[in-house]
């Protein structure tokens, strides 16, 4: 499988890895996963490079890409991601790429300047009343998380790490205006993660199709053999997503 090239590019916001490949519009942007790589787009990159452009990067305190020196909440991520794009020439509008907690960024973006997305393609996305859900959590995975925020707290860079303001994010997205009708693709793992309680997977489940009321032009796709990276379990099924967006973008 052909490698991700990658290459490093100087933003107001710092120097910010990405991978770029493809040509033609609409472009599409991937917006990894919770401290995800580029690298966990490596089954699915070159094949959306095939139909389109398509770009990958790493957010700060990520890979290559320069340390945080402030909150990474959805606004800060957002405002970085415009101005990657910017500095690359990539105009708008794009095909959005949301995995797990990108899905929050995503769905952010579609608010916050719809006139620059066409399509948003969600895969196992967080949905914003996912966070509700660590408050149901054990007091193991509580003092676990725990652990982790004092850890980070001990890097002066980590303080700002994207996962200690989820909740910002999500009112955020509460305070943007409504999803726009776009076309919209939730692909969800089908398969319960071992470690999540039964409960939870079906709140998450529900949560998942809220988010197919987003949008009338939406369609929910089931990845059965897939948990929480369909990305990597089932590429098929999200490059089928992609292309299926880019056409209902075309034609519409």
């Amino acid at each position: 499988m052909k490698p991700i090239a990658k290459q490093i590019i100087r933003t107001d916001s710092g120097n910010v890895e990405y991978a770029l490949s493809g040509k033609g519009t609409p472009a599409v942007v991937l917006i990894n996963g919770g401290s995800g790589p580029i690298e966990g787009w490596f089954k699915v990159f070159n094949e959306i490079a095939e139909h389109t452009t398509v770009i990958a990067y790493n957010r700060l305190g990520i890979g290559r890409s320069d340390k945080p020196t402030r909150p990474q909440h959805g606004d800060a991520i957002l405002g970085s991601l415009r101005q990657l794009l910017k500095e690359l020439n990539i105009k708008p509008p794009y095909i959005l790429v949301g995995h797990s907690l990108g899905g929050l960024y995503a769905n952010l973006y579609a608010r916050q300047y719809r006139n620059e997305i066409s399509g948003v393609v969600l895969l196992d996305a967080s949905h914003p009343l996912d966070v509700a859900i660590n408050k149901t959590q054990g007091l193991f995975v509580r003092s676990i998380n725990r652990g982790f925020k004092l850890f980070d707290s001990l890097f002066p860079s980590r303080k700002w790490n994207e996962t200690g303001f989820v909740e910002d994010t999500v009112h955020q997205i509460a305070e943007a205006g409504p999803f726009p009708n776009i076309p919209l693709f939730v692909v969800s793992g089908g398969k319960k993660p071992p470690m999540m309680p039964d409960p939870i997977f079906r709140i998450r489940k529900d949560n998942q199709l809220d988010f197919v009321r987003l949008s009338s032009k939406s369609k929910h796709i089931i990845a059965y053999n897939s948990g929480h990276f369909p990305q990597l379990t089932e590429p098929a099924i999200v490059v089928q997503a992609v292309q299926e967006c880019i056409q209902m973008v075309h034609y519409s």
